[in-house]
């Protein structure tokens, strides 16, 4: 295989780049306040649901044997995004707080916008360090996630979604027919207690108690009790109180995307407990250009899930024979998640056509979702 140029490879990579947009708008808010503390939501939802009408969709997919070296422009954004982020946060918390031509309302807007992008951005990129191998790069998750503190996140998706997506066991596997309003604090609730369950049963193999200090819950807590004592440093009792709306702005956006990215679907029950191998059906595929350059192709979901260790660069995107199909991208249908009986509208007959298609001996899910309602329920 032939390498491509340098210029083409930074070219491709460019688009990717376009979280960058973000520190600019950020500026604005601070600076002028009023309508300026919308920027920062309006780029991340309304612009790019603009461009993923203009831009549509991109079926393209790279040779998934690309050497490292030449996806170094793509892999460059998610290392350099932590001081950016960074920097915004204390930027905020050393400002805002204090500032008299910013009024109560607009300071929760800017930490309700900064929420937005430590959500749509920093946990999308801390998502995709923590699945790498380099030491440097997971620890840069951890500190992504601790600054939203939700740090658990990283034990939770790799020990525990990653291997029962579409099962019961899976919390952040939406429910058919479950609407966001119950599956957001249902997750908040089962996915600390699944996380630290998959931790504790993770040391037990080796012989080690809960509190062994190979317990990542002590790193987690030491960080993110760090992030607490830094707001409070930096902006008093009411920075602390817009840092955590910051952290709940964040969590909400991120349990938005992992609702829309499984609702409905489940992996076939086998024999003993067993359930058949996670494929790319399993997810919800949507190759909407402009917003899989927002989030590094996070929404070329299904691949993902069939090949967790690659590189955002590489992954690869699905005909509607092979994998189920969103009918927008990620922006919009957030936003629809939000009014359940548009969501259920929008959703539902999809998932029955792919229970249909995917599933056809199966005539019945009554039965299957009694079963799998036992289960939650302990039964």
């Amino acid at each position: 295989m032939n390498p491509a140029p340098t210029y083409a490879r930074l070219s491709s990579a460019l688009p990717f780049w376009l979280s960058l947009g973000m520190v600019p708008m950020a500026a604005f808010g601070i600076v002028f306040g009023g309508w300026a503390t919308a920027l920062l939501p309006l780029y991340s939802w309304a612009l790019f649901m603009l461009l993923d009408a203009l831009t549509g969709l991109n079926p393209d997919n790279a040779d998934p044997q690309t050497p490292e070296a030449q996806i170094f422009g793509h892999k460059l954004i998610t290392l350099i995004w932590l001081p950016v982020q960074a920097l915004i946060l204390i930027t905020m918390l050393v400002y805002v707080p204090q500032a008299d031509h910013l009024g109560t309302g607009e300071k929760i807007a800017l930490f309700f916008g900064m929420g937005v992008v430590s959500g749509t951005i920093g946990i999308n990129y801390s998502h995709e360090l923590m699945h790498q191998k380099s030491r440097v790069e997971r620890w840069m998750a951890d500190l992504l996630l601790a600054s939203v503190l939700y740090s658990h996140f990283r034990s939770e998706h790799l020990r525990v979604h990653h291997l029962h997506v579409g099962t019961p066991r899976d919390p952040v596997t939406a429910r058919y027919n479950e609407g966001f309003h119950r599956f957001f604090p249902r997750v908040l609730i089962q996915c600390h207690a699944s996380a630290w369950k998959a931790e504790a049963a993770m040391l037990a193999r080796k012989s080690l108690p809960w509190h062994n200090r190979a317990n990542p819950y002590w790193r987690y807590a030491v960080l993110q009790t760090g992030f607490v004592i830094l707001a409070i440093v930096l902006g008093g009792w009411s920075g602390l109180g817009l840092f955590l709306i910051q952290a709940f702005t964040a969590v909400w956006q991120l349990e938005l995307v992992n609702y829309i990215e499984h609702y409905g679907l489940t992996r076939r029950h086998l024999e003993g407990g067993k359930y058949e191998h996670v494929l790319p059906r399993h997810s919800w595929n949507a190759s909407h250009r402009a917003s899989n350059w927002l989030l590094i192709n996070l929404q070329r979901h299904s691949d993902h899930h069939y090949k967790p260790d690659r590189r955002f660069p590489l992954l690869q995107t699905y005909s509607e024979d092979e994998a189920p199909q969103l009918p927008f991208g990620y922006p919009l249908m957030t936003m629809a998640a939000m009014v359940p009986p548009l969501w259920k509208r929008l959703m539902n007959p999809k998932v029955k056509a792919w229970r249909a298609r995917y599933y056809p001996d199966i005539t019945d899910w009554k039965p299957y979702n009694k079963a799998l309602n036992a289960v939650l329920a302990g039964k």
